[in-house]
């Protein structure tokens, strides 16, 4: 009997040793290096970013002034620039996007109205 409890014990230990292993082995990556951006999709980037800035900056303007936190003043004074800053953006991305070619819109994952059936 004691033998059985053994032999069981042991087999589920090894079962779970065999089960464990692949969590338990640290993978080597290929490489540690990241890939160079070229100037342009960098540009590209840091345009996208200005945009998602600037209109993140609106929205919550609009919702603060909604809601009482931002007076009719203040939301005047600070409506402005945050405007030209993001008219400006778009345009710049509007720009980037037409030097860059036709697949500027496509690569950032906005619909490009074709029919998918």
């Amino acid at each position: 009997m004691t033998l059985a409890l053994v032999l069981a014990a042991l087999l589920a230990v090894v079962c779970v040793v065999v089960v464990a292993l692949p969590f338990l082995r640290e993978l080597e990556p290929v490489s540690d290096t990241l890939d160079e951006v070229d100037v342009g999709a960098q540009r590209h980037m840091e345009l996208i970013e200005a945009r998602d800035r600037s209109l993140a900056a609106l929205k919550e303007l609009e919702f603060d002034h909604r809601t009482g936190t931002v007076s009719d003043d203040d939301y005047r004074a600070l409506i402005g620039p945050l405007r030209r800053e993001a008219a400006s953006s778009l345009q710049e991305l509007e720009r980037n996007g037409v030097a860059r070619g036709s697949k500027g819109i496509e690569e950032e994952g906005r619909p490009t109205g074709e029919r998918i059936s």
